[in-house]
């Protein structure tokens, strides 16, 4: 969540068209307010108010609300509340139901699949949903030219969608792909009306929303908060359970939990909980329970700076840290050491060929192998909690071999704003979790490994002679049709990733939810950043 904490940043061209065009933005502000509301000058909520759901995000509030470019934790979990795909997914089972379609595909070997969309549909600004809609926003998902991040995941398969009538659509494959049942809840469909206007994308960008959803966005400050309506005129299959909800962005850890503790306390729910608060929050009476999925802790490294286009140096770094000694003490024993970029519970996952278990002698002598003495480090991280506190392992792993290290925590925004700005970095620590848009492992690859895709753009890689043979390896996988022998071609890019470290993980972790069971039901802890709060209800 771009991400995250997994988020998506925009790139430096982006950025400068961002701040040149807030004029234009402003243009388009009487067309989506009435879909996004005012801004509150309020960010708090009564904690007694039996139709107001209080949420604490662990993340920053402050990155892309649109849903073709973002990743940020916050504003994904917002979005999912807000838009609808012509399929959703459970956000715990994944498991596959028509949202803005009426149905799901009958035969999903076929090259074309037809949706019919749902009778009476509404965006939130009254004005009808239509498959000009749809066919608007997947033309947004497939421009290569506009290289929207959700692009990604859609356009090594999907060659165009079309119109066939005012309520119908067909999806043409260029080959069959049945794993795009699950991969259309990704692209949420949008109102042509409203975002075909001159400046609407950056006022997406900038926190405007108009969906078909639940919930309508009632105000957005980024700093502080967002708030949330439920939308009256929502027919679709999950609606809104309480009239309001009030998500506040707290990425300091103490102040997280304080919003959520004690007798008075103003939030029901709080996500992102510190694991050394766990038992603190349950003896005052809240749940707190959490979900294992590909939430970790990655290092990238810079290729175009010398020693880190060595192979055997990013191994070496690797190899150094000690991620026994950081998941017991930085995560209070809710980690894994990454056995493979796919975490274990991962239907697609195997142990890679190549496996960075803690071996400081091995750390060394690839070091000496590359002729590297006395190097320094300045790494780069992002100041979501967990992270901070793996910090001092790295730091400490590192001079352990003879590598002196000055750490960088930083804002997650500042920090890529840096980087989409000089790329002048050496080695980053952040966090991630593709699989807020998925489970497969395609789609979890091509979020950080896509050719002119941002990470690589980052870690200056992708023009290599090994790039391109990973890049083609991961095409032949996405179009080999049987089952077997595409996860067996998973299996092996796999290896090829674990074994060249340009961005890899160093532990997976448990991500932890807490909640009052007194005035909340239905909560069900994610695997990813966020909450998503479509069938919890308020006591």
């Amino acid at each position: 969540m771009r991400a995250p904490d997994s988020r998506f940043v925009l790139n430096r061209r982006d950025f400068l068209r961002y701040t040149a065009t807030m004029g234009a933005a402003a243009a388009v502000a009487s067309t989506v307010s009435a879909c996004s509301g005012p801004a509150s000058t309020s960010s708090v909520g009564a904690g007694g108010d039996k139709d107001l759901i209080t949420a604490v995000i662990g993340y920053g509030n402050d990155q892309s609300w649109d849903p073709t470019m973002t990743a940020s934790a916050f504003a994904m979990a917002g979005i999912n509340h807000i838009y609808e795909g012509l399929l959703e997914t459970d956000p715990i089972t994944r498991e596959p139901y028509p949202a803005l379609a009426t149905a799901l595909p009958t035969d999903t070997a076929a090259t074309s699949w037809k949706f019919t969309l749902r009778e009476g549909a509404k965006w939130h600004d009254g004005q009808p949903v239509t498959a000009d809609d749809v066919v608007f926003t997947y033309q947004r998902v497939l421009d290569a030219k506009a290289n929207v991040l959700v692009g990604n995941f859609f356009r090594a398969w999907l060659g165009e969608v079309r119109k066939v009538d005012d309520r119908s659509v067909e999806l043409v494959f260029k080959f069959p792909f049945p794993d795009a049942v699950q991969r259309l809840s990704i692209v949420k469909i949008m109102p042509k009306h409203v975002f075909s206007q001159p400046g609407a994308w950056d006022a997406a960008k900038g926190g405007k929303t108009c969906g078909s959803g639940p919930y309508k966005q009632a105000s957005h400050q980024p700093k502080s908060n967002t708030t949330f309506e439920a939308f009256a005129d929502y027919n679709g299959p999950r609606p809104a359970t309480v009239k309001k909800m009030n998500w506040l962005t707290i990425v300091d850890a103490s102040a997280r939990v304080a919003k959520i503790s004690g007798g008075s306390a103003e939030a029901q729910i709080a996500d992102n909980v510190p694991y050394s608060n766990i038992e603190q929050l349950k003896s005052s009476g809240l749940t707190v329970e959490g979900g294992k999925g590909m939430n970790h802790m990655f290092l990238m490294f810079n290729t175009g700076a010398k020693p880190f286009d060595d192979i055997r140096v990013r191994q070496a770094l690797l190899y150094a840290i000690d991620t026994r000694t950081m998941i017991d003490v930085a995560l209070k024993g809710h980690g894994t050491p990454a056995s493979s970029f796919l975490n274990e519970q991962n239907p697609s996952y195997a142990k890679a060929k190549t496996v960075y278990s803690h071996d400081p002698d091995k750390a060394k002598a690839l070091l000496a192998a590359a002729g590297v003495t006395n190097l320094s480090i300045t790494l780069m991280a992002v100041n979501v909690s967990w992270i901070a506190d793996c910090l001092p392992t790295i730091a400490n792993s590192w001079e352990a071999i003879g590598v002196k290290t000055t750490l960088q925590p930083q804002d997650t925004a500042a920090l890529f704003t840096k980087m989409d700005q000089s790329q002048d970095y050496q080695v980053v620590a952040a966090a991630s979790n593709p699989n807020q848009f998925g489970l497969d492992a395609d789609l979890i690859l091509r979020y950080n490994y896509t050719r002119g895709g941002s990470w690589m753009k980052y870690t200056k890689w992708d023009a290599s002679p090994e790039a391109s043979a990973l890049f083609a390896a991961m095409d032949k996988a996405t179009q080999e049709p049987d089952k077997q022998k595409k996860l067996a071609l998973v299996h092996q890019y796999l290896d090829t990733i674990a074994e060249q470290a340009v961005l890899y993980p160093v532990v997976h972790t448990e991500l932890m939810t807490a909640w009052d069971p007194k005035k909340l039901s239905g909560v069900r802890p994610q695997g990813y950043p966020g909450i998503n709060l479509l069938q919890v209800k308020r006591l």
